[in-house]
């Protein structure tokens, strides 16, 4: 069993940066492809950003790509996700979550493990 922490979340002008983390405990994480999710008031979740076990590989939504980056510190197990050039758009509640699936996926239903999400709120 994984847990997940995130934190980092807060309000922010447009065009202003946050920096989300996430902290796994329990066991590592070094295994896992990670992910980024959100989810609006009203809709539904979805893919913002993954990143493959060693880090190699990542994968972005196309609305924010350019703006966003994912990274991993194995060693801290621990995963981050930078936003820059954030706009109002861009709010909703950010989810990390760890997937077994050897490739980085998009699909929510491939992810085990969940965090229970931390606000962001961009206003314009």
């Amino acid at each position: 069993q994984v847990q997940l922490v995130e934190f980092g979340g807060g309000l922010v002008q447009a065009g202003g940066s946050l920096r989300l983390s996430c902290a796994a405990s329990r066991r590592t994480i070094s295994t896992y492809a990670m992910g980024w999710f959100r989810q609006a008031p009203g809709k539904e979740r979805e893919f913002v950003a993954a990143i493959s076990w060693s880090g190699g590989n990542t994968n972005y939504a196309n609305s924010v790509k350019g703006r966003f980056t994912i990274s991993r510190d194995n060693a801290k197990n621990t995963v981050y996700l930078q936003m820059n050039s954030l706009k109002p758009e861009d709010t909703a509640v950010y989810y990390c979550a760890a997937s077994n699936r050897i490739l980085v996926t998009t699909t929510p239903d491939e992810y085990v493990y969940w965090g229970q999400g931390t606000q962001v709120t961009v206003s314009s």
